[in-house]
């Protein structure tokens, strides 16, 4: 059962927490969370890429020039695609990129990332987030203490307060527990957790 320190908003450790092997100790699947990544990126894109087949494209009804006897190549079309303004071939169209994933892997790949932060030592363990007011400058100057430069903080809820505070931190970003995902686990360099936090993900995902 891996056993992290847990600190308080000065950087201070202020004791330690055992966390869940079926969660934090798993078996660290790369396949796995390529795959769910990779779907994460798919079913984010919008699909509204278009362009214009030759016969979408205006104009382009009437034959350039004869068939035959000019010494210049045949042609039945100024829209063709070999010419400027023509139509593109095979034109991109708005479509749907998403597609579905099995849970279990979706699970695999969360526990493997969630994982691979206890192993490369970059997960931190709050034992409380809390403030009064928006204020920009205590978180900022939490993730400094830290060295925390590209970080993730995920809070057992949605918390305006603490989203405001964030929300103008560079490479800085928090979500609540019901929106973690593999995607923005790997790519944030650090992890920060609090501990009501980290025992919701435990008792969800084991």
């Amino acid at each position: 059962m891996p056993k992290v320190d847990l600190f308080n908003m000065n950087a201070e450790k202020v004791g330690e927490i055992e966390l869940s092997d079926a969660v934090f100790g798993a078996p660290i699947n790369k396949e796995a969370m390529h795959q769910v990544v990779v779907n994460i990126l798919a079913n984010r894109r919008q699909g509204t890429q278009s362009a214009l087949t030759r016969a979408e494209v205006s104009g382009g009804g009437k034959k350039p020039w004869r068939q035959k006897g000019t010494g210049r190549a045949r042609h039945g079309s100024i829209r063709s695609p070999q010419w400027r303004h023509g139509g593109i071939v095979f034109a991109p169209k708005p479509r749907d990129y998403s597609y579905t994933l099995p849970k279990k892997l979706k699970r695999v790949a969360l526990k493997s990332a969630l994982s691979s932060k206890v192993a490369e030592n970059q997960i931190i363990v709050l034992d409380k987030l809390t403030l009064d007011a928006p204020k920009t400058k205590t978180i900022a100057e939490m993730l400094k203490k830290f060295n925390a430069n590209k970080t993730l903080i995920v809070v057992k809820e949605s918390d305006e307060v603490i989203y405001k505070s964030v929300r103008n931190i560079e490479n800085a970003h928090v979500i609540p527990v019901n929106n973690l995902n593999v995607y923005d686990i790997l790519k944030y360099d650090k992890f920060i957790v609090t501990q009501d936090a980290a025992r919701l993900i435990e008792e969800v995902y084991a």
